[in-house]
């Protein structure tokens, strides 16, 4: 199981505390210094089966200040994940990869649903 946060994050925080408690094995990867690729992020997206926007920070800074709230409806699926390639802090987190599912951001019972 992968496991992509940043480190400062309270939200990252409680989910790997939750992963630890609940004895999950994951590998932690930090969104910041090793942005999702495009190619990630496309698979992902495909696996997941969730909306593009779950993948996008939305409460970020940076989401904000690109008033992307206005331009991703205009932009193309492609020109989306392209976009998140280029910034970790676009993407939403914790990110978790693992056979049972491809979660964005921490929602303990879902979690808890789908890695159990």
């Amino acid at each position: 199981m992968l496991f992509i946060e940043y480190p400062k994050c309270t939200t990252c925080q409680k989910a790997k505390k939750w992963l630890d408690e609940n004895g999950f094995e994951y590998e932690s990867r930090h969104i910041k210094e090793e942005n999702p690729t495009y190619e990630e992020l496309k698979k992902w997206y495909a696996e997941s089966g969730l909306p593009l926007k779950k993948f996008f920070n939305t409460s970020g800074m940076l989401y904000k200040s690109m008033q992307l709230k206005e331009k991703l409806p205009e932009m193309s699926e492609e020109e989306q994940l392209k976009l998140l390639a280029t910034d970790g802090m676009l993407v939403k987190r914790p990110v978790i990869i693992s056979d049972k599912a491809i979660l964005t951001g921490f929602r303990e019972k879902e979690w808890a649903e789908k890695l159990k």
